[in-house]
Protein backbone atom coordinates (compact mmCIF):
# COMPACT_ATOMS: atom_id res chain seq x y z
CA UNK A 1 0.00 0.00 0.00
CA UNK A 2 1.07 3.70 -0.59
CA UNK A 3 1.37 6.51 1.98
CA UNK A 4 2.04 10.14 2.11
CA UNK A 5 5.16 11.75 3.74
CA UNK A 6 4.49 15.30 5.56
CA UNK A 7 6.87 17.88 6.25
CA UNK A 8 7.20 18.98 10.00
CA UNK A 9 4.66 21.88 8.80
CA UNK A 10 1.96 19.36 7.97
CA UNK A 11 2.22 19.60 4.01
CA UNK A 12 2.18 16.60 1.91
CA UNK A 13 5.95 16.22 0.02
CA UNK A 14 5.93 12.60 -1.52
CA UNK A 15 4.66 8.75 -1.00
CA UNK A 16 6.41 6.09 0.37
CA UNK A 17 5.52 2.41 0.02
CA UNK A 18 4.40 1.18 3.09
CA UNK A 19 4.61 -3.00 3.42
CA UNK A 20 1.13 -5.00 3.55
CA UNK A 21 3.07 -7.13 5.45
CA UNK A 22 3.20 -4.66 8.44
CA UNK A 23 0.51 -1.86 7.18
CA UNK A 24 -2.25 -3.83 5.25
CA UNK A 25 -2.93 -6.83 7.82
CA UNK A 26 -6.35 -7.79 8.81
CA UNK A 27 -6.87 -6.55 12.67
CA UNK A 28 -6.41 -9.00 14.74
CA UNK A 29 -8.12 -7.82 18.17
CA UNK A 30 -7.40 -10.91 20.16
CA UNK A 31 -3.63 -10.89 19.70
CA UNK A 32 -3.90 -7.25 20.84
CA UNK A 33 -5.33 -7.68 24.03
CA UNK A 34 -3.20 -10.65 24.92
CA UNK A 35 -0.27 -8.46 24.00
CA UNK A 36 -1.33 -5.25 25.98
CA UNK A 37 -2.58 -7.41 28.94
CA UNK A 38 1.05 -9.03 29.40
CA UNK A 39 2.93 -5.58 29.15
CA UNK A 40 0.49 -4.35 32.02
CA UNK A 41 1.35 -7.91 34.05
CA UNK A 42 5.03 -7.55 33.66
CA UNK A 43 5.06 -3.93 34.92
CA UNK A 44 2.92 -4.99 37.91
CA UNK A 45 5.51 -4.28 41.00
CA UNK A 46 3.30 -7.16 43.26
CA UNK A 47 5.46 -6.00 46.35
CA UNK A 48 1.17 -5.95 48.10
CA UNK A 49 1.54 -7.39 51.36
CA UNK A 50 -0.26 -8.34 54.90
CA UNK A 51 0.20 -9.31 57.68
CA UNK A 52 -1.13 -12.68 58.81
CA UNK A 53 -2.08 -13.79 62.31
CA UNK A 54 1.07 -15.26 63.11
CA UNK A 55 2.77 -12.02 61.39
CA UNK A 56 1.23 -9.85 64.35
CA UNK A 57 2.70 -8.57 67.33
CA UNK A 58 0.94 -9.48 70.33
CA UNK A 59 0.22 -11.95 73.12
CA UNK A 60 0.05 -15.80 72.73
CA UNK A 61 -1.91 -15.40 75.97
CA UNK A 62 -5.74 -16.35 75.56
CA UNK A 63 -7.77 -12.67 76.44
CA UNK A 64 -10.08 -14.70 78.99
CA UNK A 65 -10.75 -17.80 80.04
CA UNK A 66 -12.13 -20.59 77.18
CA UNK A 67 -15.05 -22.21 79.78
CA UNK A 68 -17.30 -21.03 82.42
CA UNK A 69 -17.96 -16.99 80.79
CA UNK A 70 -20.97 -18.08 78.28
CA UNK A 71 -18.66 -16.13 75.80
CA UNK A 72 -17.40 -18.21 72.38
CA UNK A 73 -13.62 -19.65 73.07
CA UNK A 74 -11.07 -17.27 72.01
CA UNK A 75 -7.35 -18.15 70.88
CA UNK A 76 -5.47 -15.08 70.78
CA UNK A 77 -5.96 -11.55 70.33
CA UNK A 78 -4.16 -11.86 66.65
CA UNK A 79 -7.85 -13.48 65.75
CA UNK A 80 -8.60 -11.54 62.72
CA UNK A 81 -11.85 -11.07 64.11
CA UNK A 82 -10.11 -9.26 66.43
CA UNK A 83 -9.37 -5.36 65.52
CA UNK A 84 -5.61 -5.21 64.78
CA UNK A 85 -5.57 -8.90 64.52
CA UNK A 86 -4.30 -10.95 61.56
CA UNK A 87 -5.49 -10.79 57.54
CA UNK A 88 -7.09 -13.80 56.09
CA UNK A 89 -6.40 -14.49 52.98
CA UNK A 90 -4.85 -11.32 52.10
CA UNK A 91 -2.32 -10.51 49.31
CA UNK A 92 1.48 -11.44 49.84
CA UNK A 93 4.82 -10.49 47.36
CA UNK A 94 4.56 -12.25 44.07
CA UNK A 95 5.11 -12.05 40.54
CA UNK A 96 2.76 -11.27 38.02
CA UNK A 97 4.79 -11.05 34.65
CA UNK A 98 4.59 -14.16 32.19
CA UNK A 99 5.60 -14.33 28.53
CA UNK A 100 3.56 -14.79 25.59
CA UNK A 101 4.81 -16.46 22.47
CA UNK A 102 7.02 -14.17 19.89
CA UNK A 103 5.12 -14.61 16.57
CA UNK A 104 1.94 -13.34 18.53
CA UNK A 105 3.73 -10.42 19.89
CA UNK A 106 4.85 -9.69 16.23
CA UNK A 107 1.59 -10.30 15.14
CA UNK A 108 0.11 -7.67 17.86
CA UNK A 109 2.34 -5.05 16.80
CA UNK A 110 1.48 -5.23 12.76
CA UNK A 111 -1.98 -5.59 13.84
CA UNK A 112 -1.87 -2.01 15.88
CA UNK A 113 0.33 -0.63 13.11
CA UNK A 114 -2.27 -1.67 10.23
CA UNK A 115 -4.81 -0.34 12.40
CA UNK A 116 -3.70 3.11 12.67
CA UNK A 117 -2.47 3.07 9.08
CA UNK A 118 -5.95 2.05 7.75
CA UNK A 119 -7.70 4.44 10.09
CA UNK A 120 -6.44 8.49 9.95
CA UNK A 121 -4.31 8.03 13.00
CA UNK A 122 -0.78 7.67 11.59
CA UNK A 123 0.89 10.25 9.87
CA UNK A 124 4.10 9.57 7.84
CA UNK A 125 6.39 12.89 8.36
CA UNK A 126 10.20 13.61 7.27
CA UNK A 127 12.81 12.89 9.31
CA UNK A 128 13.17 15.92 12.30
CA UNK A 129 15.58 16.36 14.67
CA UNK A 130 15.71 18.86 17.48
CA UNK A 131 19.31 19.85 18.14
CA UNK A 132 19.08 22.12 20.99
CA UNK A 133 17.12 19.63 23.18
CA UNK A 134 14.37 22.31 23.99
CA UNK A 135 10.71 21.69 24.61
CA UNK A 136 9.68 24.63 22.90
CA UNK A 137 11.37 23.58 20.16
CA UNK A 138 9.73 20.64 19.74
CA UNK A 139 6.41 21.47 20.93
CA UNK A 140 6.32 24.41 17.42
CA UNK A 141 7.15 20.95 15.33
CA UNK A 142 4.29 19.13 16.85
CA UNK A 143 1.77 22.02 16.34
CA UNK A 144 1.76 21.41 12.84
CA UNK A 145 1.23 17.44 12.72
CA UNK A 146 -0.78 17.23 15.84
CA UNK A 147 -4.30 17.91 14.82
CA UNK A 148 -5.63 20.88 16.91
CA UNK A 149 -7.55 19.22 20.56
CA UNK A 150 -5.97 15.71 19.77
CA UNK A 151 -2.87 16.59 21.45
CA UNK A 152 -3.38 13.69 23.56
CA UNK A 153 -1.38 10.24 23.38
CA UNK A 154 0.51 11.25 20.85
CA UNK A 155 3.12 8.51 19.84
CA UNK A 156 6.43 9.26 17.28
CA UNK A 157 8.13 6.40 16.27
CA UNK A 158 11.73 6.94 15.70
CA UNK A 159 14.27 4.91 13.50
CA UNK A 160 17.41 5.69 16.05
CA UNK A 161 17.65 6.46 19.96
CA UNK A 162 17.39 10.22 19.09
CA UNK A 163 18.70 11.59 22.57
CA UNK A 164 17.85 15.15 22.16
CA UNK A 165 14.25 14.68 20.67
CA UNK A 166 13.93 12.33 23.85
CA UNK A 167 15.18 15.60 25.74
CA UNK A 168 12.68 17.89 24.27
CA UNK A 169 10.13 15.42 24.94
CA UNK A 170 10.08 14.80 28.19
CA UNK A 171 8.40 17.91 29.69
CA UNK A 172 5.53 16.91 27.24
CA UNK A 173 3.23 14.54 29.71
CA UNK A 174 0.89 13.12 26.44
CA UNK A 175 4.14 12.57 24.07
CA UNK A 176 5.69 8.99 24.25
CA UNK A 177 8.67 8.15 22.15
CA UNK A 178 8.93 4.83 20.47
CA UNK A 179 11.96 2.96 18.42
CA UNK A 180 10.93 0.68 15.58
CA UNK A 181 12.24 -2.40 17.12
CA UNK A 182 10.83 -1.75 20.54
CA UNK A 183 7.71 -1.07 20.33
CA UNK A 184 4.87 -0.86 22.62
CA UNK A 185 1.69 -2.37 22.24
CA UNK A 186 -0.01 -0.74 25.53
CA UNK A 187 1.05 2.61 23.75
CA UNK A 188 0.53 2.52 20.54
CA UNK A 189 -2.81 1.34 20.71
CA UNK A 190 -4.09 3.83 22.57
CA UNK A 191 -2.17 6.79 20.66
CA UNK A 192 -4.35 8.86 19.23
CA UNK A 193 -2.19 10.30 16.79
CA UNK A 194 0.89 7.96 15.99
CA UNK A 195 3.76 9.73 14.34
CA UNK A 196 6.34 7.43 12.00
CA UNK A 197 9.83 9.04 10.94
CA UNK A 198 10.17 8.57 7.27
CA UNK A 199 13.21 6.59 7.57
CA UNK A 200 11.35 4.52 10.50
CA UNK A 201 8.98 3.26 8.15
CA UNK A 202 11.77 1.37 5.95
CA UNK A 203 13.10 -0.03 8.98
CA UNK A 204 9.46 -0.94 10.19
CA UNK A 205 9.08 -2.90 6.40
CA UNK A 206 12.05 -4.92 6.82
CA UNK A 207 12.13 -5.49 10.67
CA UNK A 208 8.29 -6.84 10.77
CA UNK A 209 8.42 -8.69 7.10
CA UNK A 210 7.28 -11.97 7.21
CA UNK A 211 10.49 -14.06 6.63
Amino acid sequence: MEGKVFSVQGKELRSIELSDDVFGLPVNEDVIWYAINNELANARVGTADTKTRSDVHGSNRRPYAQKGTGRARQGDVKSPIYVGGGTVFGPHPRDYSYSINKKAKRLAMKSILSLKAQGSAMKVVEDFSVESGKTKDLASILSGLVPEGKAERTVVILKDDDSMVKRAGRNIPWLHFLSFNRLRAHDLFYGRTVIVMESAVKSLNEFYADK
